[in-house]
């Protein structure tokens, strides 16, 4: 039997992935500031990585705790020791991690009986978790991971098929309904809408969809001012529940807390401040694609190009497999590094990119459009230079290009799984420079600024996201009396 205590008591079981991990950590924080104790479920594996990060927040150190579980990675026929969606590159295995997931139900049963929370705040790629919640008498938040503007997309699109309208895929039509003219063609639309998706991913994603309306509600990492109108709309319009609490990252503020959220990173922080240091204010770019994006030898090679023909400064976040690292790098064109020395800096691997896009010397990013990473540029108060890979990214980019005016796009045309469009060095040095050089930049750099400045805010006290917290804090404590 559970015995009752004073303090509301929050599981948070977050996807296996970089991108999901680490925001439902920052949550994590958020709720324990706020005197809420939070356990995160994690396997083995993952502890590791999250334990550095917890330990850096001393003074909610002691309000956030690991339970750990086993990954069923042999019942899975997965390798030994593969708990991570980051650490797999084969379709194969993406299909039986995802199919391996629901094999964590009887753990996270047992940790449920064993902890007695008062609510569970779990990933949309774990839609089994709202029966479990129910059959123990507690609330299942969802944690989504995405941006209003996607949910509203989604669901705009599942409700009114205004891609069934057109007679080819180049052909653009409008969501009707939004509070912004959207344009779209079905080739930037996720692959289910053209294509057959996996059957794996097709069941999870009807799940996810089924149990949404069973569910408590939907934790959404956003602010209102950012995007009030699609907040409005998924609240009001399609009458779902949610609460904004972001820019979750928000709540790491000292340099410690910046440098050691997520993996190792593949450089130090002081080589990378030190590198920064040297250059004047607002004049490196910042290019990233995020965890799991998989670019081709030859579109690198063109970013290469690129970067160099922009004749700007830039750091250059490459994902490389350590087996590719030992390997010769022919995406690199011939003496390339030692041509950029100064001005470019390439890190291979994790680098440490809320600290890199603080810091006064960044201008601009370079961004697929993830929503960790499209927030993380907003919040750092920099245009961005759009482009989208996959996933929900195609629906981000029009917030920061149509909506919100603080982007310019590089072009892509095409939703293609991991991989993306292919960019010509042309568009890319194009992009670089609007965001860049001239008054156009000078402009979105303004706009870009004040709505930092705004995100800021709204998780400071009396705050947006601050309030909608405590609204949700509030509720959750009402059910348990």
């Amino acid at each position: 039997m559970c015995s009752e205590s004073d303090q509301l008591h929050i599981l948070l079981f977050p996807l296996m992935a970089q991108g999901h991990m680490l925001p439902l950590l920052d949550i994590a924080k958020l709720f324990a500031a706020r005197g809420v104790k939070a356990t995160i479920i994690t396997t083995p594996v993952n502890a590791t990585r999250l334990t550095k990060s917890i330990q850096t927040s001393q003074d909610l150190s002691t309000q956030i705790n690991l339970k750990i579980i086993k990954f069923p990675s042999q019942e899975a026929g997965l390798p030994e020791g593969l708990e991570n969606l980051d650490m797999v590159s084969d379709q194969q295995i993406h299909s039986k991690f995802f199919e391996a997931l629901s094999l964590l139900q009887e753990p996270l049963e047992k940790a449920i009986e064993e902890l007695c929370p008062h609510g569970l705040v779990s990933d949309i790629f774990f839609p089994w978790t709202t029966d479990v919640a129910s059959k123990y008498g507690i609330p299942r938040i969802i944690f989504h991971g995405t941006s209003f503007i996607n949910m509203c997309c989604m669901a705009n699109i599942e409700q009114h098929q205004p891609h069934k309208t057109v007679s080819s895929d180049t052909e653009p039509f409008i969501l009707p309904g939004l509070p912004d003219s959207l344009k779209f063609t079905k080739l930037q639309l996720p692959d289910r809408y053209r294509l057959q998706s996996p059957p794996f991913m097709e069941r999870l994603l009807g799940s996810a969809k089924e149990v949404e309306k069973r569910s408590y509600g939907v934790i959404v990492n956003s602010f209102y001012e950012l995007e009030s109108g699609y907040a409005d709309y998924y609240r009001k319009v399609l009458g779902r529940k949610a609460w904004h609490i972001g820019p979750v990252s928000l709540c790491n503020r000292n340099l410690e807390e910046k440098a050691h959220r997520g993996r190792e990173a593949s450089i130090s922080k002081h080589e990378c401040l030190k590198w920064l240091d040297a250059k004047k204010p607002n004049s490196v770019l910042n290019v990233c694609f995020g965890t799991v994006t998989k670019f081709s030898d030859s579109q690198l090679h063109e970013i290469a190009i690129g970067l160099e023909a922009s004749k700007q400064n830039f750091i250059w976040v490459v994902r490389k497999d350590k087996n590719e690292e030992e390997s010769e790098e022919k995406w690199l064109p011939e003496g390339y590094e030692k041509r950029m020395e100064g001005k470019g800096l390439i890190i291979r691997g994790w680098a440490p990119q809320i600290l890199i896009l603080d810091h006064e010397a960044i201008g601009g990013f370079i961004t697929h459009c993830g929503w960790n990473s499209t927030l993380e540029g907003v919040s750092a108060g920099l245009p961005m230079v759009t482009w989208p890979i996959f996933a929900d990214q195609f629906f981000n980019e029009k917030l920061i290009t149509d909506v919100l005016k603080i982007g310019v796009s590089v072009g892509a045309q095409k939703w293609i799984r991991l991989v993306g469009d292919y960019v010509s060095s042309e568009k890319i040095e194009k992009a670089v420079k609007e965001i860049m050089v001239g008054e156009k930049a000078v402009e979105m750099g303004i706009r870009a600024k004040k709505i930092g400045e705004i995100a800021k805010r709204a998780i400071e006290e009396g705050g947006s996201s601050y309030n909608d917290l405590g609204v949700l804090i509030e509720e959750l404590k009402a059910r348990r009396a």
